[in-house]
């Protein structure tokens, strides 16, 4: 009878400890991917912002359609990107297509910045000021929401790549951090107004 109570207790203690090690990974999936719904929004931010700024600019910048256009379509993929990065945080392409879009966006935003900067009556407009002003604040909050999206699914990837947590991983898919590759992309968009 003993022996028999001895048995049960080891298996309802290893039952605890899968259960306790499962849900752990789970916690710390969900993590991973609230950490992301962060970037979601400050990207959104962002993404709100420029088209307030290209309007603002428009009417400046008459001769630079070409730079206003290429930041419009910039913007247009960044947000396709970012839904499919939202629909799956962590999935390796949509985190590789998000950091790509992006990057290019952030190159045109650059470009169109340094176009701008030529243009004095557009450098003392209040309304150009203050959406610059914005931008920068936004850029500041995306990278701090990047930094703890990563963090985040670091410590989601230990969890599920170390002992025993490896025993379970079969069910939980490694998540991508929101890496920046490209050299220029590295690059913040300079907000010097």
């Amino acid at each position: 009878m003993i022996g028999f109570l001895v048995v049960v207790a080891l298996l309802a203690a290893v039952v605890v400890f899968v259960v306790g090690l499962y849900n752990g990974l789970v916690r710390l999936r969900n993590a991973s991917k609230n950490a992301f719904s962060q970037i979601d929004v400050q990207l959104k931010r962002r993404h709100d912002l420029i088209p307030n700024l290209v309007e603002t600019a428009k009417g400046y910048l008459k001769h630079e359609r070409e730079t206003l256009e290429a930041v419009v379509r910039a913007r247009n993929l960044a947000v396709t990107a970012t839904a499919a990065a939202a629909a799956a945080p962590g999935n390796p392409a949509a985190m590789k297509g998000l950091a790509g879009a992006e990057g290019a966006l952030g190159a045109s935003l650059s470009r169109l910045l340094a176009v701008a900067e030529s243009y004095p009556a557009l450098k003392a407009d209040q309304t150009m000021t203050r959406l610059m002003e914005e931008l920068s604040s936004t850029e500041n909050r995306i990278a701090f929401s990047r930094q703890a999206f990563n963090d985040a699914v670091m410590a989601y990837n230990t969890a599920r790549e170390t002992f025993p947590g490896m025993l379970l991983a079969g069910s939980f898919a490694a998540a991508a951090p929101f890496e920046i590759t490209d050299g220029a992309e590295r690059e913040a968009v300079k907000v010097a107004f």
